[in-house]
Order: structure tokens, then C-alpha cells, then sequence
């Protein structure tokens, strides 16, 4: 998660302090990935330090306030225009968990995946109900529109990888039945190969032995 630059795109629309800068940040995302305060500082002293941002005053109350720069605005197209790379996906603790799984000694791989789709369909059905609340919100027209919006947003992408989630929980499990079925059958194959020798053959008959009268090869015709 770039929190640097979501505090870029919140200081394009003014200045703002640091709480503020916090509230704002969770209200586009509902709180999705929550900040505190401390960590929304020491994102600002590194781009101040970077020349991104600048301190600009203080509000009534006392709030030193911040700023955009030049070379805040630009780092902030960049990131826009830029696609987020996928060719180094993040660490998934699932997708871990489960490759860790396998052959583990005492662990019901397939109790594992069915724990996890329960919990991740109640989860999509949890972003579901919040997604219907935002587009009532939207459809209300509300203060908070622009808000909403991002929200309806961020809800979305969440429901759509819960959605994903499952059908991936899915797959691995019959994946896993039928690699286990695969090596049954291998394994009564093997067994079969294996099995009681077969008796030995018989040694093939001998002819008997030509009597005198008998010529030992044919005549010529």
C-alpha cells in the first residue's frame, strides 16, 4: 500500500495536517488499511525531506500545515499513469499457508481449505452488505458523495478478490482429490506388478529319439 503517494493525491486538494490527512485517508478507503497518526508523520518528513511536500504555516488551532510541491505534483502523475507492477506479487499468507500444508505430517489440508472458504464467503458477504449501504449513500446524494464513491470503489475490488478467493479454495481442493485419486491408482498398479510370481514353465518336450527304421531326415522326393 503506497501511503506516500495517498497523501499526495489528499494534498492536491490543499493544505492539510496530519490527523486530517489520517481522517481523510480512511474515509476514501473505509478504513480498509487503517493509519495512525505517527505513521502519517514520518510519511510526511520523508517527502518533505524529499522536497515532495513542504510545511506551509499552521491552521487556527495550532496544526502545522503541509503542502504539495512541484516535485510532489510529478511524483503524483507518475503514479497514476504508471500500472501497478504485478510482476512481483506481494506474499499471500493463504496461498503459503496451504503450500506449506502439503505433506505436513498431521494436517488435514482439505480441513484447512474448507475453514478458510467459510470464513472468506462470510467475508464477501459482509463487503456485499457495505456495498449496498454506499450506493445508498450515492443514490441519497450526501455530503460525503466523492467519499462514497471511493469507497464503492475500494468495496468492489475487495468482493471481487473474496469472489476469486473461493473459486480458487474450490479448485484446490478438487486439484488435491484428484492427485490423490491419481496416485491410488498408481499404487494398485504397482501392487499388481509386484504381486506372487507366476510358477515356472515347464521345460519344453523333447522328441523322441528316431527308431532304426525310422530315417532321421526326410527323403528326397
Amino acid at each position: 500500500m503506497s501511503i506516500r503517494h495517498g497523501l499526495l493525491a489528499l494534498l492536491e486538494h490543499g493544505p492539510r495536517y496530519g490527523s486530517q490527512l489520517r481522517s481523510e485517508f480512511e474515509s476514501r478507503t473505509g478504513a480498509t488499511w487503517p493509519l495512525n497518526v505517527g505513521q502519517v508523520y514520518t510519511t510526511l518528513n520523508r517527502l518533505e525531506r524529499d522536497g515532495m511536500v513542504a510545511q506551509n504555516g499552521a491552521d487556527e488551532a495550532g496544526h502545522a500545515l503541509y503542502v504539495i510541491t512541484e516535485g510532489g505534483r510529478a511524483e503524483l502523475r507518475n503514479w497514476f499513469e504508471t500500472p501497478v507492477d504485478r510482476t512481483s506479487p506481494p506474499r499471500d499468507e493463504l496461498a503459503i499457508k496451504l503450500a506449506m500444508a502439503v505433506g505436513a505430517p498431521g494436517v488435514d489440508i482439505r480441513g484447512v481449505i474448507q475453514s478458510q472458504r467459510h470464513h472468506t464467503l462470510k467475508a464477501m458477504q459482509d463487503y456485499t452488505r457495505l456495498k449496498a449501504q454506499a450506493l445508498a449513500a450515492i443514490e441519497s446524494g450526501g455530503a460525503q458523495e466523492r467519499d462514497d464513491v471511493a469507497w464503492l470503489l475500494v468495496l468492489e475490488q475487495l468482493i471481487f478478490q473474496t469472489e476469486a478467493e473461493a473459486r480458487w479454495l474450490d479448485h484446490c481442493e478438487v486439484r488435491l482429490i484428484r492427485l490423490s485419486a491419481a496416485a491410488g491408482r498408481g499404487a494398485g498398479r504397482s501392487t499388481a506388478a509386484t504381486g506372487p510370481a507366476a510358477a515356472p514353465s515347464p521345460p519344453p518336450a523333447v522328441p523322441p529319439a528316431p527308431s532304426a527304421s525310422q530315417p532321421r531326415y526326410p527323403s528326397a522326393p
